[in-house]
């Protein structure tokens, strides 16, 4: 066992752990953090998306103890004081989900995107959501809510920077 303290959601934790738990295991497991899914175990499906020091990975390939140290969040830690986060509420209002398994890394890899890339075209979306698979849906309303989504946010902060 290994001991690893790590801050998620803004909340420092601390457990021990078998070397070979995965991440997205330690969330849900000893976090009871579920809102973080497994969907394949083989880091096909991107169900398992969340940030790790503020880039989205796919928390099925990284080992817990990797993760010691760092700052993780997870779907249930971007909604703010009851508000949801701008991507979480444009998915909500553009029904870009359907069964909503895949939501969660759908949401945590299109708010790492919009951080990279503020203003992303559709083609750019869907070539970022290559690592989530969603077995529902045609994408569209997927695409359109994280179009909406930028634009949202990119409002946000020229609001904030007048």
């Amino acid at each position: 066992m290994t001991a690893v303290t790590m801050t998620v959601n803004g909340k420092t934790v601390s457990a021990d752990v078998e070397d070979r738990t995965l991440l997205v295991y330690f969330l849900r497991e000893e976090l009871g953090l579920t809102g973080t899914h497994i969907g394949c175990d083989t880091s096909q499906c991107g169900a398992c998306v969340v940030h790790l020091n503020g880039r989205a990975v796919k928390s099925c390939s990284v080992f817990a103890v990797q993760a010691s140290g760092a700052d993780v969040t997870t779907i249930e830690g971007l909604a703010k004081d009851g508000k949801l986060h701008p991507v979480q509420e444009a998915f909500r209002e553009k029904h870009g989900l359907q069964c909503g398994f895949c939501t969660p890394g759908m949401i945590m890899t299109a708010v790492d995107m919009i951080r990279r890339i503020p203003n992303p075209d559709r083609a750019t979306i869907r070539a970022e959501l290559e690592g989530n698979i969603c077995r529902c849906t045609g994408y569209q309303n997927i695409v359109s809510a994280i179009e909406d989504a930028a634009a949202r946010m990119a409002d946000e902060a020229k609001g904030a920077a007048a």
